[in-house]
């Protein structure tokens, strides 16, 4: 004797993603960068917190669980097939996040990020409203500027570092950031160019069966890799001659304290670079993001 239901339901209720895989999607591990950025951009505005630690707050939330989740969002939803080869496990080619629902929470997301920055003001929209296109265009078709390594990882790395800094100097007040703000935020962001080359490294194989022109697929591993460290190093080598020449002396030989111990690293990491990009990417950018808070200590300070 069965025990199965004599009659069958007609409609099958939706798939629903558990929380633990929607979470996944949206990568807490990468909301550290653009969260930082934009605390460096706090410090480096100068101004005093005091009543405005809900606007830093609140800055700091748009930076990483919104906006750079929204990014990733969108990345996982049109990298789907490309993952199904590199990352089989991810969310979405998974079957973990079914249907359409990767687009759907990109598109919430994005939604939400702009609700959020309009409250913190005109500037902060602004940025906001810039870094969402870009995330977007970095993935969607037809522009997908990933497609492109050059293009792509320029993209990246204003999102992640020069935006956010932007941002969290334009939440502290109501004028344009300083110009030695917007310098030096522009100079990390070029960095970073270097850094979003170092993931790239895990994704090779797939990249090249999907037409992704990453610099490794581009230069090969060696090449790229020489490239990154060169992409990473120059614009911290500019903050320290920037740093004294604005009057901040102590700052610049620390930043450049932490460049030298980047450059030892980076000797080892171009020994192997498929073997050691993510080696590095917990070492080496380690010592480069506290250079950014040097950095924003030193505009902290009240340079002349």
């Amino acid at each position: 004797m069965t025990t199965e239901p004599l009659i069958k339901p007609l409609i099958t209720p939706p798939a629903v993603p558990a929380p633990r895989a929607l979470l996944e999607l949206l990568k807490p591990i990468t909301w550290f960068a653009p969260m930082w950025a934009f605390a460096c951009g706090v410090v480096s505005s100068g101004a005093a917190l005091q009543e405005r630690w809900p606007l830093a707050i609140a800055g700091i939330l748009l930076a990483g669980p919104l906006v750079c989740a929204t990014s990733q969002a969108a990345n996982d939803w049109f990298d789907r097939h490309v993952d199904a080869i590199n990352e089989p496990d991810r969310p979405i080619p998974s079957g973990r996040i079914p249907g359409r629902w990767g687009l759907y929470v990109a598109i919430a997301w994005t939604l939400l990020s702009l609700a959020v920055a309009a409250l913190l003001g005109p500037f902060v929209l602004g940025a906001a409203v810039f870094g969402l296109a870009l995330a977007w265009l970095y993935s969607a078709p037809p522009v997908r500027l990933k497609r492109d390594g050059w293009w792509g990882n320029a993209a990246c790395g204003l999102c992640y570092e020069g935006l956010p800094w932007f941002t969290g100097a334009a939440v502290m007040g109501s004028a344009l950031p300083d110009g030695r703000i917007i310098g030096l935020a522009a100079l990390y962001s070029l960095g970073a160019h270097g850094i979003m080359t170092l993931n790239d490294f895990k994704s090779i194989e797939g990249d090249r069966r999907t037409g992704i022109r990453s610099l490794p697929v581009q230069l090969g591993a060696p090449r790229a890799a020489r490239l990154a460290c060169w992409v990473m190093a120059v614009p911290q080598a500019v903050v320290v001659v920037l740093l004294a020449a604005w009057g901040a002396p102590w700052h610049a030989a620390l930043v450049a304290a932490l460049l030298a111990g980047q450059g030892v690293l980076m000797h080892r990491f171009l020994a192997d670079p498929r073997g050691r990009a993510a080696w590095y990417n917990g070492t080496g950018t380690l010592l480069s993001v506290l250079g950014m808070l040097t950095a924003a200590l030193a505009l902290h300070g009240g340079l002349a």
